[in-house]
């Protein structure tokens, strides 16, 4: 895993340097981070479908990020050394969730990419074409 590991705050400020972002906040005033009004990472607040499984205590630390296909959910999910996880509540949903907690499983570098893989798949198609040219990865 290259670079250093990954820190709730490198969330932010990666979701942030995208360009076009705005940050609404949630019902609990957690941030939802949005490109062109479509949530493309947001800090869920406590919910019945996540939950340590010996205390039962729900979990309050859950971040959901938008994932490009099914085939990109599972490959993160699937992955015994990735901390992102899925619970049937996001069955059909484009989107993995990782605890707060457990996003040092990650690298920065990991982290970043799966933040702006999930800014390309909600962002316009003209939005995305313009940062792929600009960052050479068209």
């Amino acid at each position: 895993m290259p670079g250093r590991k990954a820190r709730v705050s490198d969330v932010h400020e990666v979701a942030l340097g995208m360009p076009h972002v705005t940050i609404e906040k949630g019902g609990a005033g957690n941030p939802v981070y949005q490109v062109g009004g479509k949530s493309f990472v947001f800090f869920r607040t406590p919910r019945p479908d996540a939950f340590d499984p010996e205390t039962g205590e729900r979990y309050d630390d859950v971040i959901v990020i938008w994932v490009p296909s099914e085939e990109d959910k599972l490959a993160l999910v699937s992955d015994d050394n990735s901390p992102f996880f899925t619970t049937p509540h996001f069955d059909g949903h484009l989107s993995v969730l990782v605890r707060g907690s457990q996003i040092g499983g990650l690298s920065r570098q990991e982290l970043t990419e799966v933040i702006q893989d999930a800014w390309l798949s909600r962002a316009s198609k003209r939005r995305a074409a313009a940062w792929l040219e600009e960052h050479r990865l068209a």
